[in-house]
């Protein structure tokens, strides 16, 4: 199946291979955007992640899931990403990974919307986040299936107990997930 047959698929069929779906990180990413004093964004990235996707025969038994390593922040000056891990900010000492599950996913075609908990230490609250299915394509050097998304939402840093620096850093960070996963292989 192309990015130009997924579009075609009816919104009961999965256009995805039942089975257990690998990440492919040197292609996926977390990225991050906050705003800094009000006026300016900061952008960031974490640079170690795990994610699974399960994928049944129906919507309903879809599961996503990922932990982030917190202390593999990036925003591309290392004196702020130390001092984002530090006890006053993010404190990986305390917390050092942040993960998400699925609870439920729905939608249809390239359209689709992911209803999960993410947890930070030992905070957990609910977050939905905007997945744009970008496709399938057959990689052409190995032969393997890769499934692309798109997943957007943000989180508000007072509900994770983050609420450090109020004025300084924003309330509300914004998330853009870019993932890749590879078919599992049959027999």
């Amino acid at each position: 199946m192309t990015n130009d047959t997924a579009a075609a698929v009816p919104a009961t069929a999965l256009p995805l291979a039942p089975g257990n779906w690998a990440l492919d990180p040197f292609h996926s990413s977390v990225n991050f955007t906050i705003r800094h004093l009000g006026i300016a964004k900061v952008r960031g990235r974490f640079e170690r992640l795990e994610a699974e996707l399960y994928v049944g025969e129906r919507v309903e038994d879809v599961r996503v899931s990922a932990t982030i390593d917190l202390a593999s922040v990036n925003t591309g000056n290392a004196d702020r990403d130390a001092h984002v891990r530090a006890s006053d900010l993010l404190d990986v000492e305390k917390r050092p990974t942040m993960t998400y599950r699925s609870t439920r996913v729905s939608g249809e075609a390239e359209d689709w919307t992911m209803e999960g908990e993410l947890t930070i230490g030992a905070v957990t609250r609910p977050v939905t986040l905007a997945v744009e299915f970008g496709g399938l394509v057959d990689v052409p050097m190995d032969g393997s299936r890769h499934a692309g998304f798109e997943a957007t939402g943000e989180i508000r840093r007072s509900e994770f107990g983050l609420d450090f620096a109020p004025g300084l850093l924003g309330e509300v960070v914004k998330i853009q997930l870019d993932m890749q996963f590879v078919e599992p292989k049959n027999g």
